[in-house]
This record gives C-alpha cells, sequence and structure tokens, in this order.
C-alpha cells in the first residue's frame, strides 16, 4: 500500500496535491441558458477543466454548479509535467540497425554500444526500446548530467508521449514524491533519469540504457557509495534485461572487458549524417601573446561564425572570476579557514568562495598579512572570460552556464532551450555542456585551457583529458554544416591531446593501457581507497600510520600511503589517505570490517572506505 504522505527528516511532510476540476454531470440542451454560461460548459468540453482557470473566463460558473448541471471534484495532480516533445522518428541507418539487431540477439545480456560523437546512438536506444515496451517490458534511461535529461526527456517524450517518469535530484521533494508513485503504480514504462534513478521501482525491466557510460558522476562518492553501473548489472541480472553501455569515449574498464569480449561490443563507426567529424586545430599557447585568454584564431573563428549567423560552444573548465586570490607584495594567497583550499572570487557578487564547505567573504584589496594595497586575481574562470568575450565581440549574444547559473530550479533547461532557440550567438560553460547537447547550428567548438584536467593528481587525469576534449568536440558540426574544433593547450604534444585531436580513441586506449599495466593500475587491479579523518591533525596523521602498519601485517596486497591529499583539509576535518592494490587476496574484506568495527567505537577518530574510488 502507497503512502498518503512521505516524511523526509524530522520536519518535513509531503503530500499529495489535489486542484478542483469541474465536471458536467447534466445533460443541459434542453436547458435554457445564457451565453457566458454555455461559453463555461464549451471550455469544460473542451478540456479546459480546472476550476480556477475557468472562474477567470467568468462567474458563471458558480450558476451552474447551484443548477446542479456541473460538479466540483477534487482530483490528485502530479506536480511535475513532461515538457511535450518535438522530436521526430528517424529512419535508422544500416550501422544503428546492425546495432539494434547485435544488441537484442546477443547471448551476452551487457552490451557496449561504442559510437563516434553524432552517430545516432540515442535512436538506437529508442528503437531498443520500442521494441522492449512492444513486449510488455519497461525501460530505465540514465543521463550523466541533469542538463542532459530535459533533452533526452523531449526526445522520448515525442517517441512515448506520457509513458515517461523522471527522476534526478534537481526535483523538488513533492516532485520526486510523485514521480515515486507514479512509478510504483505502474502508470509508466519508461524512467529517465541521473545515477539514483537505477533504484526506480520498475517491475518487468526488459532493458537499462546507461548513456554516457564513462562519466564520473555515475559513481556516487557520498555515503552510500555505489556504482551506477554495477547496481545496473545486477538489476538486469534480476530481470534477465539487457543492458546497454554507451559512449563515445568508453571507460578503459569497460572498453577492456568487451576487448576480452566479456561483454558484447557494438561500434558506430559513422556519424548518423553522413558527415566526417568536425576538423579540429590544435593551438600552443606558450607562442601567443600574453593579452588575453582567447588565441588569435579563436578569435578569428567566433568573427567567422558571428557573421554567418552560426553558433559557438566555448569550455572552460572552471567557474568563478579567478581562481585564487594572492598578494603581489609578500604573496600571501587566500584560503577558506575551514578546507586547505584557496578561495575562488566570483566578480558577479564580489565575493570570495569556497566551492567545498560555502564559506564566502567580501574581496579585500588591502592584503591582511603585509597590510599593502597589492591584492591580485589570478587564474582564469568562467565569469572573466565572459567578461573578455563581451569585450571582445560587443555584438554577440552570450549565455554562461556553470553551477553558479543552474542553481536554481529549472535553469539547465531554459538555457539549454534559449540557446537552442538561437537566443544566443555562443554558449560558455564548464564540463556540463561537453556531454549529449545536440545543438545542429553550433559549427564551432573552442576550448579556452585544455590543460586543467592534465593537472589533477589522478592517474586517471590522461583520460578525462581525452574523453572531456573528444566529447566537446562532438557538439561541433552535428547538423548540416561542417564545423570546427580550436583547442588551447600548452602542452600540445600531450599523447591524450594529439589523440583527441583525431578522436582516435582505439590507439589512446592502447598507449594509455601500456602505463596502467606499469604502474598496476585498474583495469590491471582493483583499488580501495581509506581516508582516515580526525577533528585533530596529530591524531589523524598517528591514526593512520597505525593502520597501515596494521594492513601490511594482516593482508597480503599492496598498501600505499599514508599520505595527504590535494584536499587535506576540508569543513575543519583532517585527511589522511592510504590505497589498498589488488586483484586476489581473500585477506582484505575480512579485515577491512574488523577495521570498521575498530573505528565504530572511536569518538575522535573515523574512517571512510571507498571501493573503486574515482577521485584518489
Amino acid at each position: 500500500m502507497l503512502p498518503k504522505a512521505l516524511k523526509v527528516g524530522s520536519k518535513n511532510k509531503i503530500n499529495k496535491k489535489y486542484e478542483k476540476i469541474i465536471e458536467i454531470v447534466k445533460d443541459y440542451k434542453d436547458i435554457k441558458l445564457n451565453d457566458k454560461e454555455l461559453l463555461i460548459l464549451k471550455e469544460i468540453e473542451n478540456g479546459n477543466n480546472k476550476k480556477t482557470d475557468l472562474l477567470k473566463i467568468n462567474s458563471s460558473l458558480n450558476t451552474l454548479i447551484k443548477k446542479e448541471i456541473v460538479i466540483v471534484k477534487e482530483v490528485e495532480v502530479y506536480r511535475y509535467k513532461n515538457s511535450s516533445g518535438t522530436d521526430r522518428v528517424h529512419e535508422l541507418n544500416e550501422e544503428q540497425k546492425e546495432a539494434v539487431k547485435s544488441i537484442t540477439e546477443s547471448s551476452n545480456n551487457i552490451s557496449l554500444l561504442y559510437g563516434v560523437t553524432g552517430s545516432g546512438k540515442t535512436e538506437v536506444y529508442l528503437k531498443l526500446i520500442e521494441n522492449c515496451l512492444s513486449m510488455g517490458k519497461t525501460a530505465i534511461v540514465l543521463v550523466p548530467e541533469i542538463s542532459l535529461t530535459p533533452q533526452m526527456v523531449n526526445r522520448f517524450t515525442a517517441r512515448f508521449e506520457n509513458k515517461i517518469a523522471v527522476l534526478h535530484s534537481a526535483l523538488s521533494d513533492g516532485e520526486k514524491y510523485d514521480e515515486y508513485r507514479k512509478i510504483a503504480r505502474g502508470e509508466v514504462e519508461i524512467v529517465i533519469g541521473a545515477r539514483s534513478a537505477i533504484f526506480a521501482p520498475l517491475k518487468n525491466i526488459g532493458i537499462i540504457v546507461i548513456d554516457e557510460e564513462h562519466s564520473t558522476t555515475y559513481k556516487q562518492e557520498n555515503n552510500p557509495k555505489y556504482n551506477t553501473i554495477d547496481i545496473a548489472i545486477k538489476r538486469s541480472q534480476t530481470h534477465n534485461a539487457k543492458l546497454v553501455l554507451g559512449s563515445a569515449t568508453p571507460s578503459l574498464e569497460t572498453f577492456a572487458r568487451a576487448y576480452a569480449k566479456k561483454i558484447n561490443l557494438v561500434t558506430l563507426k559513422n556519424r548518423a549524417n553522413n558527415k566526417g567529424l568536425p576538423k579540429v586545430e590544435i593551438i600552443d599557447m606558450s607562442k601567443e601573446k600574453k593579452e588575453g585568454h582567447l588565441s588569435k584564431r579563436l578569435v578569428e573563428e567566433i568573427n567567422d561564425k558571428l557573421e554567418k549567423k552560426e553558433q559557438i560552444v566555448l569550455l572552460l573548465n572552471r567557474r568563478g572570476y579567478a581562481s585564487f586570490i594572492t598578494c603581489s607584495n609578500c604573496g600571501y594567497v587566500s584560503k577558506c579557514p575551514n578546507c586547505d583550499i584557496t578561495l575562488t572570487y566570483h566578480k558577479s557578487s564580489d565575493m570570495e568562495r569556497c566551492h567545498y564547505c560555502g564559506y564566502a567573504k567580501k574581496r579585500d584589496d588591502i592584503c591582511p598579512e603585509c597590510h599593502e594595497n597589492a591584492i591580485k586575481n589570478l587564474g582564469v574562470g568562467t565569469e572573466k572570460v565572459e567578461e573578455e568575450l563581451e569585450k571582445t565581440f560587443p555584438g554577440a549574444r552570450i549565455i554562461r552556464m556553470d553551477f553558479d547559473t543552474t542553481s536554481t530550479k529549472g535553469a539547465h533547461e531554459k538555457i539549454i532551450s534559449a540557446f537552442r532557440d538561437h537566443e544566443y550567438d555562443i554558449l560558455l560553460g564548464t564540463q556540463m555542456i561537453a556531454k549529449g547537447l545536440d545543438f545542429p547550428n553550433v559549427t564551432l567548438v573552442g576550448v579556452i585551457n585544455a590543460d586543467t584536467s592534465l593537472m589533477i593528481p589522478n592517474f586517471r587525469c590522461s583520460e578525462y583529458t581525452f574523453d572531456l576534449l573528444s566529447q566537446v568536440s562532438g557538439r561541433s558540426g552535428r547538423g548540416e554544416k561542417e564545423g570546427i574544433v580550436v583547442i588551447q593547450t600548452y602542452n600540445k604534444d600531450h599523447y591524450a591531446i594529439k589523440l583527441a585531436k583525431e578522436q582516435n580513441y582505439v590507439e589512446f586506449f592502447n598507449e594509455e593501457m601500456k602505463i596502467r599495466r606499469t604502474m598496476g593500475y585498474p583495469p590491471y587491479t582493483y583499488l580501495i581507497s581509506i581516508k582516515v579523518m580526525s577533528s585533530d591533525y596529530n591524531l589523524a596523521s598517528k591514526e593512520s600510520s597505525f593502520l597501515a602498519k596494521k594492513l601490511k601485517e594482516n593482508i597480503k596486497s599492496e598498501v600505499l600511503g599514508p599520505s595527504i591529499g590535494s584536499n587535506f583539509k576540508v569543513k575543519n576535518i583532517y585527511k589522511f589517505g592510504l590505497i589498498i592494490k589488488y586483484t586476489k587476496d581473500d585477506t582484505v574484506y575480512p579485515y577491512l570490517e574488523k577495521c570498521i568495527e575498530y573505528y565504530k567505537s572511536n569518538s575522535k577518530v573515523s574512517i571512510d572506505i571507498d571501493f573503486n574510488p574515482i577521485n584518489i
């Protein structure tokens, strides 16, 4: 039995939403009525039956109620409204037909759909789901970013109308409650959403689709920790359902499994519009004059596209105005008092903000250390680039898409819709614009600083860089017009950047696998990350060394650390890290269970364990 209301926490209570509608209950053809009364009745017959709307037309509704020609009924309504889709059914090309056939007929229920950007993977998903629904089964479709959900919902609504429920974190508690009950009642056949939608209470699942399966957002890093793909594999096994993992740049772990024929590999080699991939140019920024953040070549291309009334997407994977604030006199750097990271300056609010704990303070030109008027903004963020674009291209209509501009409800959809409708010429954003978005009039993609992800202290940094550059490059030339991509970098000879230019995933896979094999990293090993945490620095340090010693004594696998991470202090908690590398070791799990029990009773030190972590 479904609950009438859902309690969230100790204070909030979510109730069902009701609205009053009007229903005609008496044949009025032989009753003498005035024009206003007849107008109300015609509105009801045409589907406009909300009491509030009818009362706005005229007050004759109350007369009709008194005459018992109509009655007022209270009905439950769902809060979330799917936008109407405008997509049309596309005839599958031969490659797409072969992909559908291979996935459908494969004895292996897990398939990797590896296709270049713009190859029409979504159309393959739609056909597979259409076949699934025709057999009376249901489907789950996952996307990596909330920003992609409206676009996917629009395409599915056009094909499957009101058979869809949506689940993601941007919905209100009331909307989530409604969507969940809609699914549990069996009123829908398809659930679309971000990673948590994998837990949707659908019955008789026939297919699960994970689009952009390489995305790190499918791993939940706060408790309860889980990898969405692992949950999807388990659910597909339980329902004997097909699981389709789609990507133009699959994770190395997934492609290695496909390469070893542990899962079914399906390839789309060509773009669906029969056009080639966009031309990619790499600009060596070390040879550019330091006058701004846009190379001469990128400025030329932006001007060209603006003259042609075509659109531009620019990627900078860093929000804010400046990466950090420093004193040019004494070298002081403005840091968060709660976290061991620099504060980011946001010019729009004239505030310095911590992107971890939310601490904020007003910017001050006077250095608190040497008391000189020498505070400077260093680094670059989306706000600063937006300001530079406005000065360089005064007539251009520019919209920014990052965490700051999409924090309000519905902001993702509004920005994407406005850009698609060509209300703006240039879309500037962080990595949320790199994946999945389809704008037919975009003929230029520019990457402001391709090196950002190469600087991450993570063995996956080359993979992240290749994925990001390949994915964002794929936003160009998706329509009838040819596209171009301009990548600005200080590391033009790095293999991740060179191979992203060529869109050569297989060569990148081979190159990266050599390094992973040599270093003993996934997919050749499994990793376990252990964080030792305390508000006392010395205690955290001492306890992490003690735990490392005990692990080395009691398990067979390699133990690395302890070490301090790049985000050593967050919210006044100090963190030391340990890494366990293992392949087959029956001593690891039992001893970690003992560790968990041991630290449960420790009020001053805690540990956090993450299997197969994304961030180390």
